[in-house]
């Protein structure tokens, strides 16, 4: 299951996504998600993901790879669709069993938020798979520079996040190592109740802090050992520059709002 997480992790490429400024990556993908949210009939939803598709075919990244970021929420997708089904009311009854209805309008309003999630799962982790951890701590480090004017410290927060996202995958990783540890000295970690599951993975939990916090010391004392002081005389050997390539995907994402608007005027399969 761990294996299948994603989540933090770059692979170098030289795709058109690639290539895009940080910057602009991050902006995008946030105006790639309101435009889900903006969604609202089964038209509209089918152009988003076959934009999606196109973006991850542009990308370079193995769609199996993608799918892994889908699987461990897949719970939570069926969780939520669930609820949204069994809950929510219309005029027209699909299903009934004593006391329980399933209404059109939820079922299909079910699928929707089942789309959106996995929507934008996928177009968050493109955006980790594109970007190396340096280029997006001063892509956010850039963005978030207003917040100066009240008194934030913005180098400290954007480093804090990518740290946190650069050393989810070698957690990850070693969590794995400790469970296989755990069953070869005969711990049974895949049956029995939920607190009984709860109990075995103490054995997990404990090794993994300490496995932690020694990561952050080491890698506290070798800022402190290489003098790193933020913000002090700092210059970068990389400096981010707007390119044709991102007026381009700009100009691709205004027309994706557009076409979207245009197609929420029809009537399929309304939400």
């Amino acid at each position: 299951m761990l294996k299948n997480i994603t989540i933090g992790q770059y692979f170098p490429g030289n795709s058109f996504l690639h290539k895009l400024d940080p910057r602009i990556k991050l902006i995008l993908t946030i105006c790639f998600i309101v435009a889900v949210f903006l969604v609202d009939n089964g038209l509209s939803m089918g152009f988003v993901i076959a934009v999606l598709a196109f973006l991850v075919y542009v990308s370079g990244v193995s769609p199996k790879t993608v799918l892994k970021s889908i699987k461990p929420v897949i719970p939570i997708i069926i969780f939520t669709s669930l609820i949204n089904a069994f809950t929510l009311k219309g005029e027209d009854i699909l299903f009934q069993f004593w006391f329980i209805k399933v209404y059109r309008y939820g079922l299909i309003l079910g699928i929707f938020i089942t789309i959106r999630i996995i929507c934008l799962i996928v177009s968050s982790s493109l955006l980790t798979y594109t970007t190396s951890p340096t280029d997006l701590a001063d892509g956010l480090e850039r963005l978030l520079v207003p917040l100066k004017f009240f008194r934030v410290n913005v180098h400290d927060l954007a480093m804090m996040m990518t740290i946190a996202l650069r050393f989810v995958p070698p957690l990850l990783e070693e969590t794995d190592q400790i469970m296989s540890a755990q069953k070869a000295r005969g711990a049974n970690l895949d049956s029995g109740g939920l607190i009984k599951r709860v109990k075995a993975l103490l054995p997990i939990i404990i090794p993994l802090f300490v496995s932690a916090f020694r990561r952050a010391h080491d890698l506290a004392e070798a800022i402190e050992c290489r003098c790193y002081r933020e913000g002090v005389g700092r210059t970068r050997m990389k400096q981010l520059k707007i390119s044709y390539l991102d007026l381009i995907a700009v100009a691709f994402v205004c027309v994706l709002f557009v076409s979207i608007l245009l197609i929420n005027r029809t009537n399929i399969l309304p939400v």
